[in-house]
Parts: C-alpha cells; sequence; structure tokens
C-alpha cells in the first residue's frame, strides 16, 4: 500500500538527531504532564472557566456566584469542589458564608493568556 503524504506528517523520514536531544532536555516528565493535564481538564468545562472568569477579579460567596451565573448553590458547589480538587480556586469561611477566589496568580494568568489567544484573531 502506498501512503500518500498528509498535512500532518512528514512525507519522508529523517531523524535530526541534535534537534531530538535539544527537544528532550525540554519534554516534560509523564507526572508533571498528567498534572498539568490535570489543570486544564478542570478548565476544560464552561461552567469552570466562567467561574474563573469571575473569581479572576474578586471573591465570591457561593451565592453570590450562584446568583451571577444564574445556577443552584447545590451545581456551583460541585463546580467549585472540581476547582478546589485541583487547586484552582481556595475557599475560607466566614462564619456561616464560604468565600472563593483563584488559589494564585498562576491561575489568573493561565486565564488571562488563554483569553488572550482566543482574542488575538
Amino acid at each position: 500500500m502506498i501512503q500518500l503524504p498528509s498535512a500532518d506528517r512528514c512525507a519522508e523520514i529523517i531523524i535530526d538527531e541534535e534537534k531530538v536531544k535539544t527537544a528532550q532536555t525540554h519534554l516534560l516528565d509523564g507526572l508533571s504532564a498528567t498534572h498539568l493535564a490535570a489543570i486544564f481538564k478542570a478548565l476544560a468545562d464552561p461552567t469552570r472557566v466562567r467561574l474563573v472568569s469571575v473569581l479572576a477579579h474578586t471573591e465570591l460567596c457561593v451565592c453570590d456566584l450562584a446568583a451571577t451565573l444564574g445556577m443552584t448553590q447545590s451545581a456551583i458547589s460541585h463546580q467549585l469542589s472540581l476547582l478546589r480538587e485541583m487547586r484552582v480556586v481556595k475557599n475560607r469561611k466566614d462564619g456561616r458564608m464560604v468565600y472563593y477566589t483563584l488559589d494564585d496568580e498562576h491561575i489568573r494568568d493561565l486565564f488571562q493568556r488563554g483569553l488572550e489567544h482566543i482574542q488575538h484573531r
């Protein structure tokens, strides 16, 4: 069978050993790749991205987040729980209220970069 060239493949197999060695020095280890993929998976849901978009600007309680997104507190809590497990958000209790904010500036930067990328067109 003859394989036709594809836009996603080389027409010939020629390995540049120096480039491969250089690339391997930048290759992410498996565990780090797994953790990073999990962060992207956590952000792969539109509701969770919307939560991050709000929390990138202000700390809000679950009640306010539910009202902002037009969802139930239960649904918001479920999404926040997933984000908290992945250290995307953190919470603090103040009496009977639970307030959420982004875990750190890295998450804010990641969100902002992604937003800039989609608006770049």
